[in-house]
């Protein structure tokens, strides 16, 4: 089973007024243990980064799904909580995950959720949804 892992690159950048500026950004990356991510990073890093990069941390997230939408700007992690029937205590049980979801705002990614959500057969809430710092996400694809 796949994981998401963040990561951290710092480098330096140009800002807006063409001086360098040195960085640190957040990505996440589908991946199925530490080696590979950092793999990954370094290979997925070296194609937009021209200049020397370091890859500072990378940890496993407690995502369960990502979402990209093409031509969204912002990452906003949508923390669901699912309403689960505990057999041993009998007791209603709230049981939370979280979903990176790409889109213009929070109201967006929202209404995101939800529609992802739609098709669950459990009752579920979205408590919260909130705008990370994450920069892009790179997909695990299998090379040909």
């Amino acid at each position: 089973m796949n994981k998401f892992f963040e990561g951290k690159v710092k480098f330096r950048k140009v800002d807006g007024n063409g001086a360098y500026k040195q960085v640190t950004e957040s990505y996440i990356i589908d991946a199925l243990s530490f080696s590979e991510a950092e793999s990954r990073f370094t290979k997925e890093m070296s194609e937009y980064i021209s200049e020397e990069f370091k890859i500072v941390n990378i940890k496993v997230t407690n995502l369960v799904e990502v979402h990209p939408s093409e031509g969204k700007d912002l990452w906003f992690k949508s923390k669901i909580s699912l309403l689960a029937y505990d057999e041993t205590s009998g007791k209603e049980k709230r049981q939370n995950m979280y979903m990176l979801v790409q889109a213009d705002d929070a109201k967006e990614a929202y209404e995101s959720t939800v529609k992802i959500m739609g098709n669950s057969i459990g009752d579920y809430s979205v408590p919260a949804v909130s705008e990370t710092k994450i920069i892009d996400f790179f997909p695990y694809f299998i090379e040909a």
